[in-house]
């Protein structure tokens, strides 16, 4: 691949069209008339609600008595009110939410080229463009209700503009425009929460990194533009809810899920049916009250069985580890063998690239990468919570082609010099 830099802005935008038509053709051409899973059916039913004008609530009961409400971040439902999922009781994926979603997969095509670039030149900035336009589970999360392919590019944009900022106040004429971008990093980073609040996890890394990098003050700046974005729900939740939930209530259920005597390490409740048992008999046993009430009866319950079991949980902890990496946990027996082959395939092949281009990239006197403490914040949440193949797609997935790209370039340079 040619290092020109017109040639390779080209190519990088052919990537991101390819992408898109891909997306697209997935799909209209292959994914039309499936039944919609939960998750899905319980995003549109608050699209819906929005768009009726009833506000971020459920306007239907769920359907049966032992389907919870699960308490939903604001962001990905709002997305899908704007682009038009919430105008019908839909029964599939809207057409103009795939069509959505297929944009935004393609501007995260886009986003992917730019970091590679940052790290190691437009060689790789084209292999990973490539690499993301045509990788599988990037490729068809745009045609499920799902928040991992809006998360995935906001995800990645808070990135870059860290990015940015850091380049920013390396140059002295440019300080005050860094303290503009690093507020701007920090927002973005908020929105990223505001859909899926497992974001929460790289502030905190983040600002140790940007200490440890002498970039106090940008640190500050991106905890200050977070809080902007995520305040005023979280001032929100307490007016409705009377107690303290920052973005959402799901996070109880999920780290007790991830957590339960009857963990496996990988894997929802879906994977795990047994821990879906002992779900249904937790909210029975505290029948009446709402998830936002019950979010922290499941931390406390899943923190006390922790507590007394130190070595099993340091057991367990490994067990998560090992399928954060490993793709052969429970979660992937539910799907069909043509879907479970191609994505573990497509795993597996980016995998040791990107682990190779991870040690090239570390090794060497580099500026400094946000996307390294993002990457090590989706990990944190796996571990911590459980890992699966939807909390691995948005950050795990796109950091190893952007590695495998830095691999590639560092390769083909050599070629070149010998």
């Amino acid at each position: 691949m040619s290092a020109d830099p017109i040639r390779a802005r080209r190519l990088v935008v052919a990537a991101a069209l390819v992408g898109l038509v891909l997306r697209l053709a997935f799909a209209f051409g292959y994914w039309f008339g499936k039944p919609l899973t939960h998750d899905e059916r319980e995003y549109l039913a608050l699209a819906r609600s929005l768009t009726l004008g009833k506000g971020f609530t459920y306007d239907l009961p769920p359907d049966a008595a032992d389907t919870p409400r699960f308490g939903r971040a604001p962001g990905y439902p709002a997305f899908l009110a704007l682009v038009g999922g919430g105008r019908g009781a839909f029964e599939v994926t809207p057409p103009q939410v795939k069509i959505a979603q297929a944009v935004v997969g393609a501007i995260g095509v886009w986003l992917i080229a730019v970091l590679a670039r940052r790290a190691a030149g437009r060689r790789a900035a084209v292999a990973a463009a490539w690499g993301a336009a045509v990788y599988p589970p990037l490729v068809w999360i745009c045609a499920y209700v799902f928040s991992e392919v809006l998360f995935s590019t906001v995800a990645l944009a808070a990135a870059v503009l860290l990015n940015v900022a850091i380049d920013r106040a390396d140059l002295p004429a440019r300080s005050a425009s860094a303290l503009r971008w690093g507020i701007v990093a920090g927002i973005m980073t908020g929105l990223a929460m505001l859909i899926r609040p497992a974001m929460a996890f790289f502030v905190p890394v983040a600002f140790v990194w940007l200490i440890a990098k002498r970039r106090t003050v940008l640190a500050a700046l991106l905890v200050a533009g977070t809080v902007l974005a995520v305040a005023p729900w979280t001032v929100r939740n307490v007016h409705v809810y009377h107690r303290l939930v920052p973005i959402a209530s799901e996070g109880g259920v999920t780290f007790w899920t991830g957590n339960h005597p009857l963990a496996t390490g990988e894997g929802d409740m879906a994977a795990n049916p047994s821990i879906k048992m002992s779900e249904i008999a937790f909210r029975r046993g505290h029948a009446g009250l709402t998830q936002e009430e019950l979010e922290p009866l499941y931390y406390r319950d899943a923190i006390a069985y922790i507590a007394a079991h130190p070595v099993w949980w340091a057991g367990l902890l490994l067990k998560k580890a090992f399928y954060t990496v490993v793709p052969i946990g429970p979660s992937y027996a539910l799907h069909s063998p043509l879907y479970r082959t191609s994505s573990i395939a497509s795993y597996l092949i980016v995998l040791p690239f990107g682990v190779l281009g991870a040690v090239m990239w570390w090794r060497r006197p580099h500026r400094l990468e946000s996307l390294f403490p993002l990457a090590l914040s989706a990990v944190i949440v796996c571990i911590l919570f459980f890992p699966q193949e939807r909390f691995r797609i948005p950050v795990i997935d796109p950091a190893l082609i952007i590695c495998a790209g830095v691999w590639y370039a560092h390769r083909a340079k050599a070629t070149i010099e010998t």
